[in-house]
């Protein structure tokens, strides 16, 4: 009864899983994965803890099984939970080094191309996209390419796909598309309207936004390039070999593999099926 009451009053910065807490975990996303086909059960063990916390604390709920429970039950809280799950930390031209290494590495390479696919996968709201569509607008390759943005959170593809993003960060995303090289005016790209921006149609023509699970769907084209950055951190050895044998099978020989700062090639199982493009900025070749 006494550790029924200390985990009914926990908050998310004191709340530490057990071992029943463990066992409920794992049944909560095998509900998951069993309702709504979403697998998280390859994540990183201390962000789903952290995950699962937030969203009791914020539910008002005394026990992972409670949480099971309202998941199973009610799609809202399924939703709200994806939501948790579903890291958003993105911005325009995030990482400016990384655009210009993109440039200066890739862009020569796609300029032999008659058609560029690029594929953005984990593409959050979109806000990365949009910064590639406008690198390849300046780099006059927009016309001859189109990008397919994937997420499994369908609330932030929905964002996406309207293009529209808060007036109050574009200061932020304009220092950021000039340290990335921007050649103009980064307010040419877009209409302020109130408190938000609407980019131009322009840069849409050629963007595909679809809905897609790393962790069970499959290939579905041929890529060029593959931007996947800052996604896999979260995943465990397991699950980030199984989505780098899915980049393998989808780019094109001699094609780009983008990743996060934070991630690499060295320790998975395709790692000796790409060159070193730019090291610090995690570009790779596939060479076989």
């Amino acid at each position: 009864m006494d550790n029924f009451k200390d985990l009914r009053l926990a908050t998310p910065e004191t709340f530490a899983l057990g071992e029943v807490e463990h066992i409920e975990m794992q049944l909560l996303l095998e509900g998951m994965h069993r309702m709504y086909g979403f697998d998280f059960k390859n994540y990183s063990l201390p962000f789903l803890e952290r995950r699962i916390r937030h969203r009791m604390h914020t539910e008002k709920l005394p026990t992972i099984s409670a949480l099971q429970e309202k998941v199973l039950h009610e799609p809202t809280v399924m939703e709200r939970l994806l939501n948790d799950f579903s890291v958003n930390v993105t911005e325009m031209f995030r990482d400016p080094s990384f655009y210009v290494a993109f440039r200066h590495h890739v862009v020569p390479l796609l300029r032999e191309y008659p058609h560029i696919r690029i594929w953005h996968a984990g593409c959050s709201t979109g806000e990365e996209v949009y910064s590639m569509a406008i690198l390849l607008h300046e780099e006059g390759l927009y016309h001859k390419a189109r990008l397919y943005a994937t997420d499994m959170n369908e609330h932030s593809l929905r964002r996406a796909v309207g293009g529209v993003f808060p007036l109050q960060r574009m200061q932020q995303y304009t220092k950021n598309y000039l340290q990335a090289g921007g050649t103009k005016a980064f307010s040419e790209y877009y209409s302020a309207v109130h408190d938000t921006v609407q980019f131009h149609a322009f840069l849409q023509e050629n963007l595909v936004f679809a809905q897609h699970n790393l962790v069970t769907d499959r290939s579905f084209n041929e890529f060029q390039v593959i931007v996947c950055r800052n996604v896999m951190i979260y995943f465990d050895q397991l699950l980030q070999n199984r989505v780098h044998k899915l980049f393998y099978e989808s780019l094109s020989n001699g094609g780009i593999l983008a990743l996060g700062s934070r991630e690499g090639l060295a320790f998975t199982s395709q790692a000796q099926d790409y060159e070193e493009v730019d090291g610090a900025e995690k570009l790779y070749r596939k060479i076989r």
